[in-house]
């Protein structure tokens, strides 16, 4: 009997050749969990998304870094680690269930590409140097315009971008469900996932009809990322260890 539900000992799916894949994914989880906690922190600390264009401009101008920070650059840089993440799952359930540890990670892979298409803060730091060096009040409202446009298709508003989050998390609820069988994970992580990544999707779907609530589902998801991370990575890297 296990009482900390975990699985143990060697077992019938061992990703085998593809342990490698599994080395990568754990240490590409382990990553996310301190992107995870960074990111908790800078909206205590710094923010959120500045409101407008001539906000963003402003940050851009005296604190750059901040800036960035606050238009979500660490995370556009962050998110190519899902693939790594969904690579690694995908070698440790293919034995499990192949067709929906596959599909799962064709619908990741799908929404990241959506995702990594958006304009990102990098888009601003032009406008924002030229809105710095204009003078006349017609190039600079051009230019606060061209900003809300970009802010408008960003990675949080875009209708690409959206479509994008939702297959992410799809795959990410259907590889926590194929979790569930086969005891490579254990029940504590699968449900995790199931329940983290479900409420994410009602953010998502939800926020665009009820933004109050969308903040609410994404306030309680939040905190369980780390801990989800934490349990996938750990079990990767044993899987990764495992020796024929």
């Amino acid at each position: 009997m296990n009482p900390r539900n975990e699985p143990s000992g060697r077992i019938p799916e061992a990703p085998g050749d593809l342990r490698p894949l599994c080395r990568i994914g754990g240490v590409a989880a382990l990553l996310l969990i301190v992107y995870s906690l960074a990111t908790m922190v800078q909206l205590v600390v710094l923010g959120g998304q500045p409101a407008s264009a001539a906000q963003a401009f402003d940050l851009l101008e005296h604190h750059r870094v901040v800036g960035l920070l606050r238009l979500d650059l660490p995370t556009v840089a962050v998110m190519p680690l899902y693939y790594l993440l969904f690579l690694g799952l995908f070698a440790a359930l293919r034995k499990t269930d192949a067709a929906n540890a596959l599909l799962s990670t064709v619908l990741a892979f799908a929404g990241l590409t959506m995702l990594l298409s958006t304009p990102t803060a990098l888009s601003m730091i032009p406008l924002s140097d030229k809105f710095a060096a204009s003078i006349s009040d017609a190039a600079r409202n051009q230019l606060l315009a061209a900003g809300e446009a970009i802010m408008a298709a960003d990675i949080w508003h875009a209708t690409g971008a959206i479509l994008g989050g939702v297959l992410v998390q799809c795959g990410a609820v259907l590889i926590s469900v194929v979790m569930l069988r086969g005891g490579v994970f254990s029940k504590t992580t699968a449900w995790l996932g199931i329940v983290m990544h479900g409420l994410d999707l009602a953010h998502i779907v939800g926020g665009q009809f009820l933004p109050g609530a969308g903040v609410v589902l994404m306030a309680i998801a939040g905190p369980l990322y780390p801990v989800w991370f934490f349990l996938v990575g750990r079990r990767l890297l044993r899987l990764a260890a495992i020796k024929d």
